[in-house]
Order: structure tokens, then C-alpha cells, then sequence
């Protein structure tokens, strides 16, 4: 576990934190000499992880497997052993020029599949984005619908709002309840009011 944090910090540091400094001021200097040597190193570097990404997995229980992972990276750095120029001169180059053609092929096919897909994705997306919608605004219009036919139904001048007129005139007539007690008819409290006022008078 040390021996992985230790590899991981060093590649980190040395193997991309340091040559992209050094690329950035290739850049900045406009030094082709300088420019075509880190991009080298990054081609070389991006191989390099992935094919760490495969041999951590395998490999890993190698001796001194971080050891030499961090032997190449320097190995690759030095500006005695030029090993990031060796390798691409000697090895990828040559193989990346004769497989140029089908890879630019693939690449091309692959960009056109991706494309393709995702235009149809898109449009499924479209579309069910849109049902959805369609689906939510009738559900929403056939509540609005169901309350306003429940309003309808009601007797709107018990429905006191903000601003809403109280309504004026006599009061409603007397409704005759039978308590469940006593048997005997109950009035209402507006009806007995009435009644007694009229007694009064």
C-alpha cells in the first residue's frame, strides 16, 4: 500500500506535474526543438497509463513492480537517456504511420456511429419528454376541470374569498333537526332568534 502511494505521488509530480510545466514554457517560448520533444514525452505518457491502468490489476503483485514504474517514468524524464525520444522514434512512430489509414477509418466510422446515436437518443428523448408534458398538462387540465364543476355545485355565496361581498338580506330559513336525545324537533340558532324576537314583539 505505501509502495502505490509512493509510485502514485512520484508519477504525479514527475510524470505529469513537471513536463507540463516545462511543455507550457515550450509553448510560450515558441522553441520547436523543445515543443516536439515534450510532445513526444506526452504520446510515450499517455500509453504508458494506459497500460498501467491494466497491469496495476494484473501485475501488481510483482516484486518491486511500483519500483520499476517510477524507474521508467525517470527513465523516460532524463535528458541523458532521452527514453520518451527513443521509444516514440523507434517504436511508435513507425507503427503509427503504417496503421494511420485504418486508424483515421475507425476513427471516422466511430464519430459517425456516435453521432447517429446520439441524434436517435435525442429524439427518443424528444419524445417522450413531450408525452410526458402532453400527459401532465391534461391531468392537470381535467383537475382544474373537476374543481371548478365542484365550485359550480356549491352555493358560491358561502365561499368568503379576499374581497368577497358578505351577503346582505334576511336570513336563511329555519331548518327543523331532530335531536337524536330527545325526539324533539331542534332549530337551528338563527331560526330560534328569530322566533324569539318575534315573541318580544
Amino acid at each position: 500500500m505505501v509502495s502505490w502511494i509512493i509510485s502514485r505521488l512520484v508519477v504525479l509530480l514527475f510524470g505529469t506535474l513537471y513536463p507540463a510545466y516545462y511543455s507550457y514554457k515550450a509553448v510560450k517560448s515558441k522553441d520547436i526543438k523543445e515543443y516536439v520533444k515534450w510532445m513526444m514525452y506526452w504520446i510515450i505518457f499517455a500509453l504508458f497509463t494506459t497500460a498501467e491502468t491494466f497491469t496495476d490489476i494484473f501485475l501488481c503483485w510483482f516484486p518491486f513492480y511500483y519500483e520499476l514504474k517510477i524507474a521508467f517514468v525517470a527513465w523516460l524524464l532524463s535528458p541523458y537517456t532521452k527514453g520518451s525520444s527513443l521509444l516514440y522514434r523507434k517504436f511508435v512512430h513507425p507503427t503509427l504511420s503504417s496503421k494511420e489509414k485504418e486508424i483515421d477509418d475507425c476513427l471516422v466510422q466511430a464519430k459517425d456511429r456516435s453521432y447517429d446515436a446520439l441524434v436517435h437518443f435525442g429524439k427518443r428523448g424528444l419524445n417522450v419528454a413531450a408525452t410526458a408534458a402532453v400527459m401532465a398538462a391534461s391531468k392537470g387540465q381535467g383537475a382544474l376541470s373537476e374543481r371548478l364543476r365542484s365550485f359550480s355545485m356549491q352555493d358560491l355565496t358561502t365561499i368568503r374569498g379576499d374581497g368577497a361581498p358578505v351577503p346582505s338580506g334576511p336570513p336563511p330559513s329555519a331548518t327543523v333537526r331532530t335531536s337524536s336525545k330527545h325526539g324533539q324537533p331542534k332549530m337551528s340558532r338563527s331560526a330560534s332568534e328569530s322566533a324569539g324576537s318575534s315573541g318580544t314583539a
